[in-house]
């Protein structure tokens, strides 16, 4: 078997519209294509005994040990790897569970798809599924516990922290999108002008100096101190002499830490004798110079949580430990805690696996013990000196027994420091009583508190610390998206993206758009070149100036990524007609409907889809949209513009000269459409049907008709604002048109405006595109033979597997099939073939250049424009 292609979708896509995370690998089944299961001796037996678990799959029998009765009565080895894949990760601790497997239209060649957590994994997920299966195929041993070990090291290097994790996880409950900032633990929430962000527990919010001041662990106990809040006594060391003489100040037993330490590093406590303090100032001062040591207080390890200056979890902790039992060493207890189901490695589980470290293997030595001492029954021996939860420790949620008196000690204490996610450390023989009854002592206070202890306690009840957070940054009727209009279509997309752009900015908003030539704010080009997919729409949404998004959604993007949003408040769709087809499984206007939908599919419950009633498929899935759906046409009469106005709803449609918006009955014109620009004076009906699909969308949106059609008279389209679409040059006898049209649609587009355009000669420069079939570039041929006088057939730069020979053959043919008698030469180069037009054009010719390297053909044209202009200079 052959892996071709491996691609991670991120977003809606093909699949499924609400399992956004799914791997796509295509796979060449080769020789196993005529081995199914039922056929591969032992296979059933194998399988089952490698991988037990597969019984919890119930597969399209719906009952448990669906898949192993399928794999008995015989089926395809891209099926099985499907639910191997699954069935890893579920054992590495990533619990998924949809899969799809279908075969494409080659052959032994099927798209095997499933979901994962984690993108890495998934992949290492895939390629391992395969592995599996061969070694399965051919009974060869396989080590499976390696490869769980693998998947679980790939997730916990990538993962999100359980903190972030459970921010993000509380905000996509409230549907608020998220993007990850880079590889660590850096989110984003929401879009553009209305995002927050957030690293860990640290927010956008917090505040910079709060976070100084609390790993500055003595400037904070001084000002804790100074707000009559219980501290312990100390201070701050840097050599063994100012260690000495602040044990005479506060005697034994001690604690010390590095003044700028967290989570523990580098602390030792209840120290009780001179030598063990020297050896902890040593420990501290791998972390920082000066030591803060201060007088142990006795009691238990409490964390106290304030979010937003709100009390909002209390937890007690307690070092990772053993108890004995009189058998066992406690090398064994160690190994039995760590079997403990709720461990797990990393932070997969509640509780984190106990490693035996240095700093166990200390605390055993002051108890002159080793592992292999065996404690007395019910003997307690910790085996860590702090009790975070990520070395093995355990936690008691104790929040509802918090006195009110420590509440508001807490809460003041998050008001001193300043913090806004605030972990208080407190050790204290309760906090059912005051601090100052207790004897207890604030010891610490933490910038970016770990929530672990919280989310999941070893006992009490889990607190949703999460919320309170979220609750914080986004509070109560705050926005936390931006409006997003998706265009999506064969033609027309980045005229009507353009066009939707110029009304929303003349609105007033600062629009950040995608198209097929660039990444826009306002009308700046921030990056150049094809921007229609994922990661340009992602680039739109993380900026925190763009306050409304217009995202051309190109085919590529949607196949290799998914969509780069969850949800869209309007979705356009131009048309659907035959381009790109024979390509990555979409074969026919079918499969292309499939993808185009998933931009409708994705618009909001309350949303809009708006949809062309003169195009056959797009028309198709009008009744299958879970959102409002309104369509616009170029004829009133068209049927489903009747059916629409009859039941009252929303259109948009040509009629008699001006762009008209309908509901029912009533009707409201936006204007002539020979009076927007974009139009070329009413002559390109293509261009008019980009208007109609603009208003509508902009209609939709709330924009009133004034404002729509103010903003389309001051759309002017030119190769600055719209290049390669419809771009016509003037020179003194003739003139040139450059256009992007490389489809049949598209060529039709441009016959029916060059019908209105008078010429005594229309010459046609056009090529052929290696990777269309043969019959699209025979079809282009075809039209370009009906409305051409000359033609120069020229190459595109990438031939895309074909010979020049192969595709302008190709051509010739469906010229000639075009029914009339059309003069052609060759001219491979593109600036050639341009030049020798230009130089051939008789008085009144008209040039058309229908061009895939829009830019250079752009730039000659405005080259001879400005050598034109110059010699009329000289000659006044």
């Amino acid at each position: 078997m052959k892996i071709e292609k491996i691609q991670a979708l991120r977003g809606p896509n093909i699949w499924s519209i609400r399992r956004k995370k799914l791997i796509q690998m295509r796979l060449d089944l080769e020789d196993m294509e005529n081995y199914p299961t039922n056929k591969i001796d032992g296979f059933r037996e194998r399988i089952e005994k490698l991988l037990p678990s597969l019984i919890t799959h119930r597969c399209s029998e719906g009952v448990e040990g669906g898949f192993f009765h399928r794999v008995e009565t015989g089926t395809w080895m891209g099926h099985v790897i499907e639910h191997i894949a699954l069935e890893i990760q579920t054992l590495a601790g990533m619990d998924v569970g949809f899969g799809r497997t279908r075969e494409t239209k080659t052959p032994g060649v099927y798209n095997v798809v499933f979901n994962y957590i984690e993108e890495n994994a998934g992949i290492y997920a895939a390629e391992e599924a395969v592995k599996i299966a061969e070694a399965l195929i051919e009974g060869k041993e396989y080590d499976l516990n390696a490869c769980i070990l693998k998947l679980k090291e790939i997730r916990e290097r990538v993962r999100l922290g359980p903190s972030t994790g459970s921010i993000v996880e509380e905000a996509a409950s409230r549907k608020i999108p998220w993007i990850r900032l880079g590889t660590n633990s850096l989110v984003q929430l929401g879009y553009g002008v209305n995002q927050q962000r957030f690293q860990a527990t640290i927010t956008g919010k917090t505040s910079s100096i709060a976070v100084d001041i609390a790993c500055n662990k003595e400037l904070t106990k001084r000002m804790l101190h100074d707000a009559a809040i219980p501290v312990p006594i100390g201070d701050l060391v840097v050599d063994e002499e100012g260690l000495n003489d602040v044990i005479r100040k506060i005697g034994y037993p001690i604690v010390l830490k590095p003044l700028d330490g967290n989570h523990g590093k580098g602390s030792s406590i209840n120290v009780n004798d001179w030598d063990a303090a020297k050896i902890g100032l040593e420990h501290a001062q791998k972390y920082s110079r000066k030591v803060i040591v201060e007088k142990y207080i006795t009691g238990y390890d409490f964390r106290i949580l304030v979010i937003d200056n709100k009390m909002v979890a209390a937890a007690r902790r307690v070092p990772a430990h053993v108890v004995g039992d009189g058998e066992l060493s406690l090398q064994q207890l160690i190994e039995k805690e760590n079997k403990d189901p709720r461990r797990g490695y990393g932070h997969e589980n509640v509780l984190t696996e106990i490693e035996i470290d240095k700093d166990t293997l200390e605390l055993l030595d002051k108890l002159h013990y080793t592992l292999e001492t065996i404690p007395q029954k019910g003997e307690v021996v910790y085996l860590k000196s702090t009790a975070n939860l990520s070395t093995g420790g355990t936690s008691i949620d104790v929040t509802d027994m918090v006195h009110p008196e420590n509440i508001t000690m807490a809460e003041r204490i998050s008001k001193i420091i300043g913090l806004d996610v605030c972990g208080i450390d407190v050790m204290a023989e309760n906090l059912t009583q005051p601090l100052k009854e207790s004897g207890g002592a604030i010891i610490e206070v933490n910038a970016a508190p770990g929530f672990r202890m919280h989310l999941a306690p070893s006992e009490g009840l889990p607190r949703n610390v999460a919320a309170p957070v979220v609750d914080m940054l986004y509070p109560q009727g705050k926005p936390f998206t931006i409006p997003i209009i998706a265009v999506t279509g064969t033609n027309g997309k980045t005229t009507t993206t353009r066009l939707i752009s110029h009304i929303v900015k003349s609105n007033g908003y600062r629009v950040g758009f995608t198209t097929s030539d660039g990444i826009y704010i306002q009308n700046t080009m921030l990056s150049k070149g094809d921007t229609t997919g994922p990661l340009s729409a992602e680039f739109i949404l993380k900026d925190p100036t763009v306050e409304f998004a217009v995202l051309e959604t190109a085919r590529g993007g949607i196949l290799r990524s998914g969509l780069g949003f969850s949800q869209c408040d309007i979705g356009v769709l131009t048309n659907i007609e035959e381009d790109h087809l024979g390509m990555n499984d979409i074969h026919n206007l079918r499969d292309l409907t499939k993808v185009k939908r998933v931009v409708l599919d994705s618009v909001k419950k309350n949303g809009w889809s708006v949809l062309n009633a003169d195009n056959e498929y797009s028309m198709k899935i009008v009744n299958d949209l879970d959102c409002n759906v309104a369509i616009f046409s170029m004829d009133e009469k068209n049927p489903h513009i009747v059916k629409f106005a009859r039941e009252g709803r929303i259109t948009c449609v040509y009629e008699e000269g001006f762009v008209t918006i309908k509901k029912g009955d009533w009707k409201i014109r936006i204007g002539k459409a020979k009076d927007f620009p974009i139009t070329m004076e009413g002559k390109a009906r293509f261009m008019i049907e980009n208007v109609l699909a603009a208003s509508l969308a902009s209609y939709l949106y709330g924009f009133g008709i004034e404002d729509i059609s103010n903003s389309l008279r001051t759309f002017i389209p030119s190769a600055q604002l719209t290049p390669g679409r419809l771009n016509v040059f003037k020179f003194k006898n003739f003139k040139v048109l450059i256009d992007f049209a490389h489809n049949p649609a598209g060529y039709e587009a441009i016959e029916d405006y060059l019908k209105n355009v008078e010429s005594v000669k229309k010459i046609g420069i056009i090529s052929g595109v290696g990777d269309r079939r043969d019959n699209d570039i025979r079809e282009c041929g075809k039209i370009a033979g009906r409305m051409f006088d000359h033609i120069i057939i020229r190459n595109e730069k990438h031939l895309r597997g074909r010979t020049e020979e192969e595709i302008n053959g190709l051509i010739i043919e469906g010229m000639q099939s075009s029914g009339k008698d059309v003069s052609y030469e060759i001219i491979p180069k593109e600036i050639e073939a341009l030049k020798h037009a230009i130089g051939m054009a008789e008085e009144g010719t008209f040039i058309t250049a229908l061009s895939d390297v829009i830019s250079n053909a752009i730039d000659l044209v405005q080259e001879y424009q400005a050598r034109e202009l110059l010699e009329d200079d000289k000659n006044i």
